[in-house]
């Protein structure tokens, strides 16, 4: 019976997975953060299910001795703490028909069900199988995943960019397809799949680059580059500037495994000089309009850029502001969760000013969603103060340095390894520009980190 449940789990687990990209639905309100997030369900199904175990069994697995598990609960513990060190400053917080402590329940409780209700069901069910069968299952179910995602991209690029019209029909019957409401972006032409946005779309690709690249590694044939280049062509399909920068640099770190593993040369120079015989010719007759893309998106970058002005201003500006917060309460921050309410009164001027984002939505308080803090580092300093900034980051260096040096290794887990290394970097790269935890391919990845590098569980009685 129990060993049913545990496998009823990882099913869960890989529907979880598989419908990751999937959040172009309305949603459940109830979920708040994760009202989109369809993986979600699954996963929150999962640990009901994990739940009845350990009430049954009166046994849980902990990896307890484990140094990532040890700097998880300092975070855990800290972010908890800044709370009580701002208490009573956060009492007289009050924006968006939202109090301070109603804003630290919400963004602790988010935080906690990720970092601890998740992630603790993913090691309870992933302790359970093998390792190497796991990644590659995970693998299959992401590729999977992706097909579904490409053949949305397809149709939405024929409409969009070719105006075939004929097909927004066939388009549409994505809307039988579940946690899904099929739309085409006819203002901005951009290419969003079966996500709700583009940027969405951005952060689903670099969550599973690091899993397709490795198709390269591990099977032999031409065929199985193709989850790769789909990856990097959809990347450009959705216009997202820190999306294809993020997978072009997990690309980089790729490569740099094949240079280092002498046995991979002779695939390497193939795969450039294959490269090169394709992209060659294509160069000429192009080259003019790839460097005015290149040009185009490193000028996109700048405030005064003009299809970008407003959303640059906005972006840097918060970030900005998030820096002289954490000026101003250098050790502990302001407390988590409390970011936006003490960057009301400090956003500089030329971020506000002929800035339309910031008059209708972010200082609007009829509008009850919370201004976006772009980047976890910056909201972590100003909210964690420097103590919370150290333990995510010395978190976050600790899981690349790992996986890096444990994917040299000539043990069959070394594939598994430079998956994990490939992903840390680009979460890492990610988190540059948005500023939340509900990243549920970190924390997937995380607990597999944990199981391949734990020796002993221990078992505790509950």
């Amino acid at each position: 019976m129990k060993l049913k449940l545990y496998k009823l789990s990882l099913i869960l687990i890989l529907l979880g997975i598989f419908f990751i990209p999937f959040n172009s639905w309305e949603g459940i309100s109830a979920f708040g953060e994760f009202s989109r997030e369809s993986s979600f369900i699954f996963f929150l199904l999962v640990f009901i299910v994990q739940f009845i175990i350990i009430y049954r069994s009166k046994k849980i697995y902990i990896p307890i001795k484990n140094p990532i598990t040890i700097i998880l609960v300092l975070i855990v513990i800290w972010f908890g703490l800044t709370y009580f060190l701002n208490i009573f400053q956060i009492q007289s917080y009050f924006i968006k028909n939202t109090s301070g402590n109603n804003r630290f329940i919400r963004q602790y409780g988010a935080f906690i069900i990720s970092s601890v209700f998740f992630l603790f069901t993913y090691n309870n069910v992933f302790i359970r199988f093998n390792v190497l069968k796991l990644f590659k299952i995970i693998r299959l179910t992401l590729l999977y995943s992706l097909g579904v995602v490409t053949v949305y991209a397809i149709l939405e690029s024929l409409i969009l960019f070719l105006n075939m019209s004929f097909l927004i029909p066939v388009l549409y019957l994505f809307d039988y397809f579940p946690f899904t409401e099929a739309w085409l972006d006819f203002e901005n032409m951009r290419v969003s799949s079966v996500s709700y946005e583009p940027p969405f779309l951005g952060i689903y690709l670099m969550t599973i680059a690091g899993w397709m690249f490795s198709y390269i590694v591990t099977n032999k044939g031409y065929l199985y580059y193709l989850p790769t280049i789909i990856v990097i062509s959809l990347a450009l399909l959705s216009n997202s500037r820190s999306a294809f920068f993020s997978i072009i640099i997990q690309l980089v770190f790729f490569l740099i495994y094949f240079i280092k593993k002498k046995r991979y040369h002779k695939v390497l120079i193939k795969a450039f000089i294959a490269l090169a015989i394709i992209s060659i010719p294509f160069f000429l007759v192009k080259a003019s309009d790839m460097i005015n893309y290149v040009s185009n998106k490193i000028e996109s970058l700048n405030i005064n850029n003009q299809d970008h002005s407003v959303s640059n201003k906005s972006r840097f500006g918060i970030m900005y502001t998030s820096f002289l917060i954490f000026l101003e309460n250098p050790i502990d921050g302001v407390g988590f969760g409390q970011q936006a309410f003490e960057a009301e009164s400090m956003y500089p001027n030329w971020a506000t000013n002929n800035n339309y984002e910031f008059e209708l939505k972010y200082l609007n308080d009829k509008i009850t969603s919370f201004p976006p803090g772009y980047n976890l580092y910056t909201r972590l300093l100003a909210e964690t103060g420097i103590i919370g900034f150290i333990l995510f980051t010395g978190l976050i260096i600790i899981l690349i340095y790992v996986s890096y040096k444990k994917m040299f290794t000539s043990n069959d887990k070394a594939f598994c390894y430079l998956i994990l290394f490939i992903s840390f970097i680009g979460f890492s790269i990610n988190w540059l520009q948005i500023d939340t935890f509900r990243i549920f391919g970190f924390w997937i990845c995380l607990s597999l980190l944990i199981i391949l590098t734990n020796g002993q569980l221990k078992l505790k009685k509950v």
